[in-house]
């Protein structure tokens, strides 16, 4: 965290340098790309329940605010804030079903970003095993440097979610049933392409765009190589979310990977961006979640979910 600390005084000395035509762009595009995302995942949820109505504006409220507590939480709790959210606004719903369309939701990225991944690699522009170890800000590199400690916790993990299923064997089949519902949208190709692809596509061509105009804004190359060097960044950043936005890891691969001017110029880039995307969604984020939920204590909605998950799978 302290070389985060430093980065983000870096960028204050670098704010005059910062052009905010093309910044308010991009964070123009970063909201954007938050309601295309939405409706994707709304449709995923009108085929999981096709007799209940989901309005566009439940859903896209559910997801901002997840997207907000996510920009200042680790551990991906804005997920659990989004099934808070949305359970209470599609009837008849359950958490066994609605946790699964987050992971339908998600699919397209992992192929998307398996793309760009393949790219960096062919492109060289990702560090070796050797060099991840030596990057102190790197927040995911302790796993590297104790493989054997860490297949065991692995090993331990998933040991313990075998024996937690086999013990529930009796409820196993209305899990399932309820599970399956979630994916149901998956059964229909067609609709899954047209209701989930082609939204998704469109995020992450806004998603590039953004970033096209954050280079520009912070006055770096604004090229298609570039927008998917930081894109290869944020994905590799967040694989392991034990900090909010992934800060630190950001900047210290960027800074390797970027190879522009100054390794100044690209570290106030990266926390400038990480900045003004973080501060638009939790704005944005937080403003939805009071005017749902009519609290901003994340944390007491988290807990309200996770009883009610107790209490249902109980039942």
């Amino acid at each position: 965290m302290g070389a985060f600390i430093d980065a983000v005084q870096t960028f204050w000395a670098h704010l005059s340098a910062v052009r905010w035509g093309p910044l308010g762009i991009a964070l123009a595009f970063n909201l954007l790309k938050l309601a295309v995302r939405a409706l994707a995942w709304r449709n995923i949820l009108a085929a999981s329940y096709p007799d209940v109505r989901i309005r566009r504006l439940s859903v896209f409220g559910a997801y901002v605010a997840g997207v907000g507590v996510n920009a200042i939480a680790p551990a991906r709790a804005g997920d659990v804030v989004k099934l808070y959210l949305v359970k209470r606004r599609v009837e008849g719903s359950s958490y066994a079903t609605l946790a699964p369309t987050l992971v339908v939701e998600t699919l397209f990225d992992f192929f998307a970003a398996g793309a760009v991944f393949l790219w960096a690699l062919s492109a060289g522009v990702l560090p070796s095993r050797e060099v991840i170890k030596r990057l102190p800000s790197v927040d995911w590199s302790w796993p590297l440097r104790h493989p054997n400690v860490t297949i065991i916790v692995a090993a331990v993990v998933l040991l313990t979610l075998l024996l937690v299923g086999m013990l529930t064997g009796r409820r196993i089949e209305e899990f399932r049933r309820k599970v399956g519902r979630g994916f149901a949208i998956l059964g229909d190709p067609g609709a899954y392409v047209r209701g989930v692809v082609s939204w998704q596509a469109l995020s992450w061509v806004l998603r590039l765009a953004a970033i096209h105009e954050f280079l520009r804004a912070f006055r770096l190359t604004p090229s298609l190589h570039n927008a998917l060097v930081v894109q290869t960044v944020e994905s590799l950043s967040t694989l392991m979310p034990f900090t909010p936005g992934g800060a630190g890891t950001k900047q210290g691969l960027t800074v390797y990977a970027l190879h522009e001017s100054s390794a100044s110029a690209e570290v106030s880039f990266s926390v400038g961006m990480n900045i003004a995307v973080v501060v638009v969604n939790v704005l944005v984020g937080f403003a939805v979640l009071f005017l749902m939920a009519r609290t901003l204590r994340w944390r007491r909605i988290a807990d309200a979910q996770k009883q009610e998950s107790e209490g249902a799978a109980s039942a």
